[in-house]
C-alpha cells in the first residue's frame, strides 16, 4: 500500500457510451444549478427505474467508482437540498446506487471514498497534486470554500503516501530486524506527517467557518442518529423498502490516522468513539481497512523500540505529529462548527449542531484521542 489515493488519478467521465450513464453525468454535473433553482427533486421523480443505469460499468473499478460518486452526490442533493429533509428516494436513484454499494462492499450512503478519493482531478496532468493543481469532478453547490475544504484533504492523502508505506515496512519487523530499518521507517513517518500538518493548517486560508457550516456541510450528514431524519431513509424498492440508518461522510473514515494507530499501536481506551471509529471502517473501500487489520495484527513497534533511544526519539515524534493533527482537528471543529453553531442566522442550522456529520459527539471525543496520543509517548 502507497497511500490510499491510488496509483491512478479517478476518471473524470465514463469512457463506456449509453444514454443511461450520460444521463446520469450530466446530471451529477448540473447538481449546483439544479439545487440552486430547487429542481434537483422533481427531476428525480420524473425518472424510471432504469434511466440511471449504471449496469455497463459494474465490471470496471475506474467507472464503478465514478458511478458511485456521481450516485452519491446526485442522492445527497435530493436528501438534503429541499425545504425539509427528504425521507423517501426514488427508485431511479436508490436501485443503481445500491446495486454500486454492494459491489463495493459498503454502504450506499456519501462517504469519504466518493466525496475526497474518488473526486478529484489534476488541473494539469503532467503537474504533481498540489492545492494549486488539483479540482474537484463534483460538487453540491460549488464555490471557493467548498473546493478547498476537499481539495485540503485530497492534498493530505497524498503527503500521507510515504507515511503509509513506512507504516506497512515497521508492521513487518521483529526482534530479528535491522534497528536501521525502523529508525528510518519512523523518520518517514514523522517527515510525511509533518507535511501533512503543513497542509492541513492552510484550511482557512479558502475556506471560511460561516460558508462551511451553512454551505458545504448540510449536504454531507448521513441518517444515523441524526435528528433531522429520525425514521432514516427509504430507498424505493430496496431493503423491503424498510428505512435505512448510515453514518454521514467524515474525516474519520480516512484511513490515514487508524493505520498509524495501528503501526505505531497507539491504543485509545474503550468508549463509544472507539466503537464509532470500528464502525467507520465499513465505509472505507474493503483494500484499506483489510490493510489496517493488517497492521494492527503485525505490529511489534512498541517492543522494538524500547533497547533504542534513536527509536524511542524517532517513536515520539511520530506521535507529536499525530497529535498535532488532532489537536489541528479539534481547533477547527470548534471554530468551524462549534463556534458557527451558536450564531443565529438566516440559514438554518448547517445540520445538527450537537453532533459531528457522521453523528458523533466529536469535541469531546477529539479532545480525548489528542491526549490518549500524547500520553503514549515513551
Amino acid at each position: 500500500m502507497n497511500g490510499f489515493l491510488g496509483q491512478n488519478d479517478p476518471l473524470k467521465t465514463f469512457s463506456t457510451n449509453s444514454s443511461s450513464l450520460g444521463r446520469l453525468e450530466n446530471i451529477a454535473r448540473e447538481i449546483p444549478k439544479l439545487l440552486l433553482t430547487g429542481s434537483l427533486q422533481n427531476s428525480l421523480k420524473t425518472l424510471s427505474s432504469n434511466d440511471l443505469s449504471i449496469d455497463e460499468v459494474l465490471d470496471d473499478p475506474g467507472q464503478l467508482n465514478l458511478a458511485m460518486n456521481y450516485l452519491s452526490f446526485i442522492a445527497h442533493a435530493y436528501m438534503w437540498g429541499d425545504q425539509e429533509p427528504n425521507e423517501f428516494l426514488p427508485a431511479a436513484i436508490a436501485a443503481p446506487w445500491v446495486k454500486a454499494a454492494t459491489i463495493l462492499e459498503r454502504p450506499p450512503i456519501l462517504s469519504y471514498a466518493s466525496y475526497c478519493l474518488e473526486n478529484w482531478y489534476r488541473i494539469n496532468s503532467k503537474d504533481p497534486i498540489s492545492l494549486e493543481n488539483v479540482a474537484l469532478i463534483t460538487n453540491f453547490l460549488g464555490g471557493v470554500d467548498e473546493d478547498w475544504f476537499v481539495t485540503i484533504h485530497v492534498c493530505i492523502e497524498d503527503a500521507a503516501r510515504g507515511a503509509i508505506k513506512a507504516a506497512k515496512m515497521i508492521s513487518s519487523l521483529d526482534a530479528s530486524s535491522d534497528q536501521n530499518d525502523l529508525v528510518k521507517g519512523l523518520s518517514l513517518i514523522k517527515d510525511s506527517m509533518e507535511a501533512v500538518n503543513e497542509i492541513f493548517k492552510r484550511m482557512p486560508e479558502k475556506c471560511d467557518p460561516y460558508i462551511y457550516y451553512h454551505r458545504v456541510r448540510p449536504f454531507i450528514f448521513g441518517t444515523k442518529d441524526n435528528p433531522d431524519l429520525p425514521n432514516g431513509l427509504i430507498y424505493e424498492g430496496e431493503f423491503n423498502n424498510q428505512p435505512q440508518f448510515y453514518r454521514g461522510e467524515t474525516g474519520a473514515q480516512s484511513s490515514i490516522i487508524p493505520s498509524l494507530d495501528g503501526a505505531l499501536q497507539i491504543e485509545h481506551t474503550n468508549d463509544n468513539l472507539r466503537h464509532y471509529l470500528n464502525e467507520m471502517r465499513e465505509y472505507m473501500p474493503k483494500p484499506h481497512r483489510q490493510f489496517i487489520g493488517e497492521l494492527e495484527a503485525n505490529s511489534q513497534v512498541r517492543s522494538l523500540i524500547k533497547d533504542s533511544r534513536d527509536a524511542s526519539q524517532r517513536y515520539n515524534d511520530c506521535l507529536e505529529e499525530i497529535r498535532a493533527f488532532r489537536a489541528l482537528h479539534l481547533e477547527y471543529a470548534g471554530t468551524y462548527i462549534h463556534k458557527q453553531s451558536q450564531i443565529k442566522n438566516p440559514f438554518g442550522t448547517g445540520g445538527s449542531t450537537i453532533t459531528g456529520t457522521g453523528g458523533t459527539p466529536f469535541m469531546n471525543y477529539l479532545r480525548k484521542h489528542r491526549d490518549e496520543t500524547e500520553d503514549q509517548k515513551v
